[in-house]
């Protein structure tokens, strides 16, 4: 059974920086491509940000470019997002994704919020 767990959402200052971190179990996370979405109140989901099942080839939304690292830890299962730099415009719930078998699958997203 695929489960993906976010976890690292917060409140921060505008400027500040957090890392997101989401855990994969129940299909061979070294062989598949992650990402991380983000929806803000009243839009539609995002991509922010893609890495390869390698890890070697990673890939941004032009408005986080700069700011955003993903990053994965293929011995544990894990991907991550660093967010430095953050925006009142990156408050959203972000949500991790991984496509295995022809079906999506999404964590229950955690909240960020940027604000002073």
């Amino acid at each position: 059974q695929v489960q993906i767990v976010e976890s690292g959402g917060g409140l921060v200052q505008p400027g500040g920086s957090l890392r997101l971190s989401c855990a994969a179990s129940g299909f061979t996370f070294s062989n598949n491509g992650m990402r991380w979405y983000r929806q803000a109140p009243g839009k539609e989901r995002e991509l922010v940000a893609l890495i390869s099942s390698p890890g070697d080839t990673t890939n941004y939304a032009d408005s986080v470019k700069g700011r955003f690292t993903i990053s994965r830890d293929n011995a544990k299962n894990t991907v991550y997002l660093q967010m430095n730099s953050l925006k009142h415009e990156d408050t959203a719930v972000y949500y991790c994704y991984a496509r295995y078998q022809w079906r999506d699958y999404w964590g229950q997203g955690t909240q960020v919020t940027v604000s002073s």
